[in-house]
């Protein structure tokens, strides 16, 4: 952090973007300890999911704003089973994945497909064919993350994880070059999935 702050030729809005990164880095982290600790934490209650949905819109807005991306949310008026805090951490990781990669004036759109079907859609580069059935892998990066450098192989196992123990399902579409759809069914599902 010191060094971020001393580097004379970084911007203001630079600084906030890799403190946003450390920050996620973290809440990474400690989802995967928790995780995989023995005690979990999960609340389960009805929720407003767009309340969820802004909260993780929020957290991004200065990196919409920075890179121009237009984002499309239509409210669902949806009320859900689930957990609060496990299920933003999901739509926050996402949404930083649509992000990161969506290039500058992109589009990113936040919608129901049907009841408690969510879909996060994004026009960005899109995952190959090769690398969509492994993305769930535990440290898997793909083309897209080995020339990123910066992506950990984490963020979508916990996703479909932490989805797991929700009783909800992940599923991902994508092309390369047209952009990456990720359907989220929030349905509660009694017992654990495949």
């Amino acid at each position: 952090m010191k060094l971020l702050l001393e580097d004379e030729n970084l911007s203001c809005s630079e600084i906030k973007l890799q403190l946003l990164r450390m920050d996620q880095y973290t809440d990474m982290v400690l989802a995967y300890l928790r995780l995989h600790s023995t005690h979990t934490d999960f609340l389960f209650k009805e929720l407003e999911l767009d309340d969820l949905i802004r909260q993780s819109i929020r957290r991004f807005s200065t990196e919409f704003i920075r890179k121009h991306i237009q984002l499309s949310f239509k409210e669902t008026g949806d009320v859900i089973l689930s957990d609060e805090k496990w299920l933003v951490f999901v739509l926050e990781q996402i949404l930083s994945n649509s992000l990161k990669y969506t290039n500058e004036n992109g589009l990113i759109s936040i919608y129901m497909k049907s009841k408690h079907i969510l879909v996060i859609e994004d026009n960005g580069i899109g995952i190959s064919a090769s690398d969509l059935n492994r993305v769930f892998e535990k440290g898997y990066t793909g083309m897209n993350g080995r020339s990123d450098k910066t992506a950990s192989g984490l963020g979508l196992y916990l996703c479909k994880n932490i989805l797991d123990m929700l009783n909800h399902k992940i599923r991902i579409e994508s092309s390369v070059g047209k952009g990456t759809r990720v359907i989220l069914d929030l349905t509660h599902f009694e017992g654990r999935i495949e």
